[in-house]
Order: C-alpha cells, then structure tokens, then sequence
C-alpha cells in the first residue's frame, strides 16, 4: 500500500517536474489575459483599416463583404441545390425546406472525388467536372428538367459585388487550376453547364465556408450572427453594419463579412507573439509571409508545430534521451489529430507512448508526460488567440448596436474544434473572460456549410419574393409624373367649381371668400391684439406694428389650454373662457382699459359675409362644441365679452391659420400672394382675381380665397389614387368620407397610414416576424413625428429600431429598413399630391395675370413642412416639373398664423382709414 502511495507520489512529483520545465521552455507560447486583450485590440483595428475605403488596399485582414444581407427567418421554404468545393472531396446536396407545422429540412448528399490532376489542371478542366457531376447527381435525383436554385459554398478567399459572383483571389488549400484567379466563379461553372446543355442551374449565391456555417446555424437559432471555422484552416464571418462597410453603397441594414482573419500579422503586427518555431513553419510552407495568424493557430499547422518542438528539445538533450529519428525529422509525420489523441484525458499517456513509438523514440513516461504538456501549451494558445480575435468580433457587435450586454450566439465547424477533447472548452471559458460584457451561445454546426449555402439561397430567394410583393404593394403610392398632373389638372376642375356661382354649392373644394382684399405695404402702424384658436391650445397676442425707415414687429403673447370638457361642451362655454383668457392676458400686460382692435385666427372653415363675419360650416380637429355650426364666430366672440363686461374690443377681422401665413410672409416679402399649411392639416389660400371670385359682388382688384383643399376629393374623383390603406384610415376617421385629400398628404394621417400598411406588411409574415403587437393594433400609435424620425438620413437602422421599440415593436434590422422604406412612400406621396395642388394654384394665379412666366411666394407654415426631412424639398420639386412656368419661392413663417391676423387687422384699420378720408 505505501510502495503504491509513493510511488503515485513519485509519478506526480514527476509530471510536476516536467511541466514546469516544458512551461520555461515554451514560456513564449503562454499568454496572460493582459497580452490576449492587447491582441483583441489589435485585431479590432485591423477589421476597422479592412472596412475603411481608404485603409483597405493595404490592410491585412481584408473585410470582404458576401452579399449576404439576412440571416434566416423561419419562414424560408423550397427545393434547392448546394455545390460544396472546399477540398479533395467535393459535395453535391438537394436540401428541401418545408412547412408542415414547423420548419423542416430534408437532405440527400452524395460526395465526388476531386482527383489531383484536376486540382492542378486547367480552370476549364476544373468546372467541367463540377458541372459533370453536378449533371449525375440531377440525373440521379430525377431533377434534370427542373431549373432549381443552386447555391455554391466555395471556401477560397474571393471578392464579391454581388451575391452571384466571386471573383477567386488566390487559391489555397493544394488548389491550383491555372486561369481562374482574377475570374468569376460563378460565370466559369455557368458556362460549363451550358456547354454540356443536358439541364439548366440557376446559381444564386456563392459563399465560403464560414458564411455557409453561419447560415446553418443560423437557421436553428436566429440570434447566429457570426460564423467561425476552427479546422484545417480559419476564418470567421459576422453582421456588420452597412454603413460601417465603404466598399459598398448604401448605408440601410447589415451585411455579413468575411474576415479572412488568417492573414492577421501579415503586416508584422504579431512578431512579438511569434517563436521561431512559428517562423520555421511559414519558411516550408507554400505561401511564405502570407496567412501567418493561421499558421499559429490552425490544424493545418498544428502538428507540425508540435514536430518541430519535440526535434528541438530531442537535439538539447531534453527530450527521448537525445534519441532523433528519421520519422520524427519528416515533416508532416507527427499530425493534428495525434494531438487530440494525446490530450484525451484518460487514455492520452498511453496514445502518446504509442504515437512516439511509432516514431522509433522509445519513450519514457516521463517523455510522454512531457509531450502530452507540449501539446497541451501548443492548442492552448491557438484557442487562446482565437478568443482573442473572436473577442474583438464580439466586442464590435456590441458597440455596433449600442448595447451594454449583447447576446449573440456563434456558429462553429471545423475538425479541431470538433475533434480535440479541450478545445471548445478552452475556447469557450477564454472568451467569456476576455468579453464579460457578451452572453454568447456556442452552436456546433452540424450539417456543414453546404446546408449553409442552400440556407443563404433560401433567403435570398424569399428576400427576393418578399422584396417584389412589398413593391407591389407600394407600387400604388409610387405616382408616375402623368398621374399627378391628372391631380392638378383635376384641382383646377375643383377650384374652377367652387369659384362659380352655379357649382359652388356642389363643390367640394369651396373656395370661401375671406374679404381680405390686400396684403402689407409696409404703411401699416399701431398696436393690435391677436388671438389663434386652432387646436388644443389657445393664443392671445399683442402686436404692436410700426411703420417707416425701420419697420418693426415686436409681439408678446400667452397660451392658454383648452380643456376636453370644453372643447366638447356648449358654445357659450367655450367662449366663456376665450373672453376669461383675453381677459387675464390683458391684465398681464395693463391694458384693459384699452379698446384695441383684434384679429380673430379662427382655423375651421367659415362661410364669410364680410371681414369681420364669419359663419362656421363645420368642426375638425377634435372640436365638438354644440350651438356654433352655422353661427357668426364673430359674433359669438362679442356677445361672449359683451356678457362678462371687463374690457371693450373691435374686432375687425377673422380668419384663418392659412391666410394668416400668407399674410405673415406677405410683411417680409411683397411677392407672397399665396398660403400653405402643411401639418396636422392642410390647407392653402391665394389672391384671386375678383371678376373670377362668382360669390362676391363685384369684379374690381383681388380677394383672398381659402380654399379649404382638404376636402378634395370627397366627390370620388381621386378614388382611383386611393389606396386600400387611405380607405381603412378613412373609414375609421372621426368624418369618414370627408378631407379625403388632406388624409392623404397631412400629419395627422400619415402615421395611420404606415400603420395600416405595417399590420398588412405583418399579417403577410414580411415583419416583425408575423407577430401583430398589440400596440401596432391601437390607433394612433405611429405619430408623424416618428416618420420625421425614422427618414431622418442622419439616423442609423439601430435608431430606427429604438423607435420601433419604444412602440413596442421588437424590430429586426431588415423590418427597421422595411419600416423606412413604407414611411419614405407614404410621406413622399404626401409631398408630391401637396405639390400638385400647389402647382394648380401658381398656374391659375400665371393664367389669371396672363403673364408667360410668374415669380411667386407661397408663404408656409406647419409641422410636417418644417420637420420632416424630405417633404419641403420633394413639394418644391413636384411644383417645379408640374408648373415649369412658374418660378415659385417657399418662405417660411417663423411667427405663426397669429402675427398674421394683427396684420389683417392692420391691413383692415388703414384701409378702413383711407375710405373715411375719401369720403
């Protein structure tokens, strides 16, 4: 018992004894957590030159974008073809992907040799037999008169600009068929196939190995956003940000790319951490200098490193007694896989003793242990360094999406990794310390990366689906230039029948008289109240206009709420508590003793007899307050002050939001005869030639006229533009069937819109995964502002996924471009029906004067102008190509439509003045 007990002890002091010494003498090949995390630094630089236009050239880690744009969604189906040329054996798959229930693949694979000869032959040669066997494998699946998708999984380094071509780079891996480096891939296998003629293949895709792991993994666990490859050679492959890849246009969405990382340190970057038993082997390998990360870490190497230690510890005497064979100095004699057998942990001394015997050694067991160390240090760091780089893969992930956690989940293949006892462990344990910030998921890929290659075919071919049904849907908001001058040609119709005495009362678009004569010129002088009410919020102004060399405009003013309740109540008390505001803003600024005279900006559509007589035809906006529809708001307002008898005014006008723009810009710029608003709603007015205007008497000088476009279209005649979506929001509306043009191209309608069309999108299985969250279901909840947020080109696809989640929208990166794309539609349409109308005004008002060319200024006011990104500048456009005879100039109004109605009044009070004088 105690012979057994020591001699246990011997054995361990023994193997410590080695270890230590095995440990000084590779103490090169070990690396603290410190010098690992300075390598993963050293790598993220390296992925950011290889992504950079202007650093890529000369980069080693070469960044090559795959094309590759999605990673499945659960919802790919069909029968397809995957060719995977990697190696000696070259294997052909028909993978069927179907839904019964689930997702579920079938494959039937058959494998063909690739002899030697054709490896080193000509390229012509090469393809030939691809397409040759490609040919029996579809003989023998009864296929040949099917044209099905095939997807090509060829694992060389290649350049892409699309995903059906790779240009080959350099061969690797033994590969050497003449005239194919510099060439397409793609097009020498398709040409191969059409010499035979006996079937037809429609290659789709061509992809490497790792994006092929990626895409197999990808299809079990959707978060598998990077692939790598750990065997002969090594690669990896992860999402990256499209705006972060300048070799590539356009910004919208993530792309997958190829790292080629086993070329980090082929700039010198990793002398520090090389031995020289790592340079012995890049000076006997086929590409000298190149592939040196690979070369350190890959089992292509690995053995052979293991090799040249134990000759060179044999030859000091440290190892085998000295003893050096002729087998052990034969490169390539001591492999990978001897290292797996040697570090099994149970029966890996006795695989060591037999793997050295075989190599005429005649070890000891203190040399197996000392092998078996070896081996361990020599895998180690190569899982080690791979940590590293995974580590800076996974770091950059996560900043690209602005997360302080990410998880993700990482496709692996590759013989070491799978074959190797330790390995994963090791490599799994190391990156978890070096990014302790990412909970990751190791996913072996089971299948290989063929399946991966039919997998990246599969999407492509429902993205391809998927992308032609979603522009068949916004096809109908997608206006020819013939479809919107029928929109101003039919305006004109519109606004020819609401100026004419005998179509006025069946017009829709009423062209209300507003017996605003004239605008600013510049003479105008006094102090003048003003009060807006047009929405929930409640105006009083004072505006106190002076005249002469330095005209000035200095306003104070105040805003009051307008509670539900009243808003919703009687006449009498809404007035009630516009006189109750006039009256404490009145006391704010010590003027109640003063009879001041007042513009009143009433934005609903009135009915005028005079300037200061105003008839309301009908609320909106929310508005629902009883014995007002049909009555005088001027005169509401008066018995409303006359009832409470604090202070005495003289109201001398009433008017729109839309006029009082125009009038506001009018003062700063004498061309502007025509008002635009463009927000919540819309609307526009314009200086009419009286002798036009049929409902007012009298043919001399012009009139404002507010148009009250919104309601274009109430009588059907834009029903062959309207879309299923503008009905649905239509028919839900508060006055369905009425303002059907202002649903159209307003802010408080575009959102419900995009809505109807994202639940359509969704029911149809193109978003958010087929999921309906119950708040996409809730009215409303997709305001304009978030359209202005999400078409904003300074915003990246992350943000635009924060919004969706703020909406509780749990959004992938392609449903974040889908989401922009149906926004960009709906507010473009907007722009462009608004600009035909606008056109319709500028050539009435030309035609009017009888002039070849007009200069003009729409003044403008409204949130959807002044916030959206695109809508001004896509108006402005429409109004050019619609009305090439006008030149029209858009000034926007800083102060709002109350500044416009003190300057009415002013307007009023001096002509008021010069009538009294005439007389």
């Amino acid at each position: 018992m105690i012979a057994a007990q020591l001699l246990a002890y011997y054995f361990t002091e023994l193997k410590d004894d080695q270890v230590k010494k095995i440990d000084k003498y590779l103490y090169a090949m070990r690396f603290s957590d410190e010098m690992l995390l300075d390598i993963l630094c050293r790598f993220r630089k390296d992925l950011e030159s290889g992504l950079a236009r202007d650093t890529n050239p000369t980069a080693t880690v070469k960044m090559l974008p795959t094309f590759v744009r999605s990673i499945p969604d659960g919802s790919e189906k069909g029968d397809f073809i995957a060719l995977d040329l990697g190696g000696s054996n070259f294997r052909i798959l028909r993978v069927k992907v179907s839904h019964e229930k689930k997702q579920t693949v079938q494959m039937e694979s058959q494998i063909y040799d690739t002899p030697e000869d054709i490896m080193h032959g000509s390229g012509t040669r090469l393809f030939d037999h691809v397409a040759e066997c490609l040919g029996d494998f579809m003989e023998k699946q009864k296929i040949k008169d099917k044209k099905l998708p095939v997807g090509f999984t060829f694992s060389f380094p290649c350049s892409q600009t699309k995903l059906d071509e790779g240009i080959l780079l350099t061969w690797t891996k033994r590969f050497k068929a003449s005239g194919v480096e510099g060439m397409d891939v793609v097009k020498l296998l398709n040409k191969a196939i059409k010499k035979r003629g006996d079937y037809e293949a429609d290659i789709m895709a061509v992809v490497n190995d790792t994006v092929g792991t990626m895409m197999t993994c990808g299809f079990d666990d959707q978060r598998c956003e990077v692939g790598v490859i750990i065997g002969t050679g090594t690669n990896a492959c992860y999402m990256e940000e499209m705006r972060h890849i300048d070799l590539v246009e356009g910004d919208e969405g993530r792309m997958c790319i190829n790292t080629e990382w086993g070329s980090f340190g082929d700039d010198g970057s990793l002398e520090d951490i090389r031995t020289e038993f790592d340079r012995e082997i890049d000076r006997g390998s086929l590409n000298p200098g190149k592939q040196l990360f690979e070369k350190m870490v890959s089992g292509m190497y690995m053995g052979e490193l293991v090799r040249l230690i134990l000759v060179k510890m044999a030859k000091e005497g440290l190892l085998f007694e000295g003893r050096i064979t002729p087998e052990l100095l034969t490169k390539g004699k001591f492999e990978t896989k001897h290292i797996s057998a040697i570090e099994k942990n149970k029966e890996g001394l006795t695989k060591a003793k037999d793997i050295l015997t075989r190599l005429g050694v005649e070890p000891s067991h203190e040399d197996c242990i000392a092998v078996q160390h070896v081996c361990t240090i020599v895998s180690f760091r190569s899982a080690n360094l791979i940590a590293a780089t995974l580590g800076g893969i996974l770091g950059r992930l996560r900043d690209n999406k602005g997360v302080p956690r990410l998880r993700t989940t990482v496709g692996i293949d590759g013989s070491l990794y799978k074959m190797h006892p330790q390995y994963a462990r090791r490599l799994q344990k190391m990156v978890r310390r070096l990014v302790s910030d990412c909970d990751v998921r190791f996913l072996l890929s089971e299948s290989g990366s063929a399946k991966g290659a039919a997998m990246v075919t599969a999407v492509a071919y429902r993205l391809a689906d998927q992308t032609r049904q979603i522009n068949e849907t916004l096809a109908e908001f997608k206006l020819s230039h013939a479809q919107l001058l029928e929109v101003k040609k039919r305006m004109r119709t519109e606004i020819e029948n609401g100026l004419g005495k005998k179509t006025h009362e069946s017009a829709t678009v009423k062209m209300l008289p507003t017996f605003v004569r004239s605008t600013t010129d510049g003479s105008e002088n006094g102090d003048f109240l003003a009060l807006d009410l047009g929405g929930t919020n409640f105006r009083v102004l004072l505006v106190k206009i002076r005249s002469g060399k330095r005209r000035t405009v200095e306003m104070h003013n105040k805003i009051y709420a307008i509670p539900v309740e009243v808003m919703q109540g009687t006449g009498d008390e809404l007035f009630d508590h516009i006189v109750h505001c006039i009256s404490d803003f009145l006391d704010y600024m010590g003027m109640k003793n003063a009879r001041l005279p007042l513009g009143f900006t009433f934005s609903f559509p009135c009915k005028q007899t005079s300037l200061d007589a105003g008839i309301l035809i009908n609320w909106t906006k929310g508005f629902k307050t009883t014995d007002c529809e049909g009555e005088d708001v001027v005169g509401l307002l008066r018995e409303g002050i006359k009832r409470h008898e604090e202070f005495d005014l003289d109201v001398v006008a009433v008017v729109n939001d839309t006029v009082g723009t125009m009038m506001t810009c009018a003062y700063e710029e004498p061309t502007c005869e025509i008002g635009l608003i463009a927000g919540t709603g819309s609307n526009a007015c314009y200086m009419e030639e009286m002798r036009n205007i049929e409902t007012v008497e009298g043919d001399e000088g012009r009139m404002c006229v507010n148009m009250e476009w919104g309601a274009f279209g109430d009588n059907g005649c834009l029903d062959d533009i309207r879309t299923q979506y503008d009905r649905a929001v239509d028919d839900l509306s508060l006055n369905a069937g009425r303002q059907r043009y202002e649903k159209m191209c307003s802010g408080m309608y575009l959102g419900e819109i995009v809505r109807n069309i994202l639940i359509d999108l969704t029911k149809r299985g193109f978003l958010f995964r087929g999921q309906i969250s119950e708040t996409l279901k809730t009215r409303g909840i997709f305001e304009t502002k978030f359209l202005s947020q999400i078409e904003s080109d300074r915003l990246a696809l992350l943000q635009v996924r924060g919004i969706l989640q703020q909406l509780g929208l749990d959004s992938t990166c392609d449903d974040s471009i889908i989401v922009k794309e149906v926004c960009g539609v709906v507010s473009r349409r907007a722009a462009q029906i608004c600009g035909a109308g606008m056109a319709a005004v500028t050539d009435k008002i030309r035609e009017n004067r009888g002039l070849e060319q007009l200069d003009i200024t729409v003044g403008v006011d409204g949130t959807l102008y002044k916030l959206h990104p695109h809508f001004s500048l896509i108006m402005h456009q429409t109004v050019k190509e619609l009305a090439p005879k006008c030149n029209v100039n858009f000034l926007l109004s800083e102060d709002g439509s109350g500044k416009g109605a003190a300057l009415i009044t002013a307007v009023a009070c001096r002509l008021r003045e010069q009538e009294q004088q005439n007389k």
